[in-house]
């Protein structure tokens, strides 16, 4: 069984003696787990451990492929996760998958009466969830209205013409889905106070602007996630059937090596040196960034807004050059997300953490949700 983990780091718990408790965020994706525990002191957030184990050695596969692992495959990869990080808390936020649930941004009728504008929401929200209202969770955010003195012309005039309607962000998420997470935790032996859809948690840890609109580019194993944030909530979102999955098999067709070997070969050069070299690879992003900007030229012509910033994360975040790369494409500034920058850690520590942050921003965004219930 092949692992990926990071366990060296839990010398820290005995380095720094924890004086309040301590929090785990839980990210359980498509093609690995990973766990970042912290712990508040001095009113900071204080790295104790991490770790990451890949899934498709459980299920038959390749590390850094896809999987779809029961319940039962995945409780025995948390718990061998646990142990390998020496994780000491079972307190902890847990991650929903995008693709496990749905976000929709409609436009409802305003009610100044908010027990009235709550029975308009969700009277709404049946037209937009295709399977029985029972059957989910739902939640919503209303999108704070922009300050007229400070918009351009266009959105001025978009602001007076939506005065009598609100912007809506719909959340729901199946109870099967939120069922079969909540057994894989308790079975693991971890108790959750809170299940959160990923992107929240991206946006937590890495997203530093609350006003104005930034993309976020979350590439998967399986797919890439593109996000428009616009203060603090999901504007837009779009998924993109390409993830760094394909990366590795268009390395592994190139270079006739395996997929084991190519995934290796991916991690060490990236997109510089032997791979940076090769078609293929360079075909499969430019099919990623060439949608990711369709979708970012999309969202500004519509609403009338400009982008300011585009922030690479997610497990395809990691590769070298990645970045270089971004930045020949995107007009605008492209920047790679350091989640782990929101923790204190020995300074040693940050080029390792630096470099592994874009997988770990929705463990790290769990986990600092976590933190806010201490």
């Amino acid at each position: 069984m092949e692992v990926v983990s990071f366990s060296h780091m839990s010398f820290l718990n005995s380095l720094f003696r924890a004086k309040e408790k301590s929090v785990l965020g839980v990210d359980i994706g498509s093609s690995s787990l990973k766990v970042v525990q912290l712990r508040k002191e001095h009113g900071k957030a204080v790295l104790e451990t991490y770790g990451e184990l890949a899934l498709g050695p459980y299920g038959g596969s390749e590390v850094g492929q896809a999987t779809n692992l029961s319940a039962e495959q995945i409780t025995e990869t948390l718990k061998d996760l646990l142990r390998e990080a020496k994780v000491t808390t079972k307190s902890c936020g847990v991650s929903i998958p995008f693709a496990r649930s749905l976000l929709t941004l409609v436009t409802l009728p305003y009610r100044a009466d908010p027990v009235e504008q709550k029975t308009v929401i969700e009277l709404e929200a049946r037209k937009y969830i295709p399977v029985p209202i029972s059957e989910v969770q739902l939640d919503w955010f209303i999108v704070p209205k922009a300050d007229p003195a400070q918009a351009t012309e266009g959105e001025a005039h978009a602001i007076s013409d939506a005065h009598e309607t609100i912007e809506t962000l719909l959340v729901a998420v199946h109870n099967d889905e939120l069922a079969l997470l909540n057994g894989v935790i308790a079975n693991a032996g971890l108790a959750a106070s809170f299940y959160e859809i990923e992107i929240f948690s991206t946006i937590r840890a890495v997203v530093e602007e609350q006003v104005r609109p930034v993309m976020v580019l979350d590439v998967g194993a399986a797919s890439t996630k593109t996000y428009v944030i616009e203060h603090g909530i999901v504007a837009l979102s779009h998924a993109i059937s390409v993830g760094s999955q394909d990366i590795t098999r268009a390395i592994s067709v190139s270079t006739n090596v395996s997929i084991a070997s190519a995934e290796a070969l991916k991690k060490k050069e990236g997109l510089g040196g032997t791979v940076g070299a090769l078609e293929g690879p360079e075909l499969v992003f430019s099919r990623i960034f060439a949608e990711a900007r369709r979708v970012l030229m999309q969202y500004e012509t519509t609403q009338k807004k400009s982008v300011t910033s585009i922030i690479l994360t997610g497990g395809g975040g990691v590769t070298k050059e990645l970045g270089t790369y971004a930045k020949t494409i995107f007009p605008i500034d492209v920047r790679v997300a350091d989640p782990f920058a929101k923790t204190e850690a020995p300074a040693f520590m940050r080029p390792i953490l630096e470099e592994i942050g874009p997988e770990f921003a929705v463990a790290v965004g769990l986990a600092l949700r976590k933190l806010e219930e201490i």
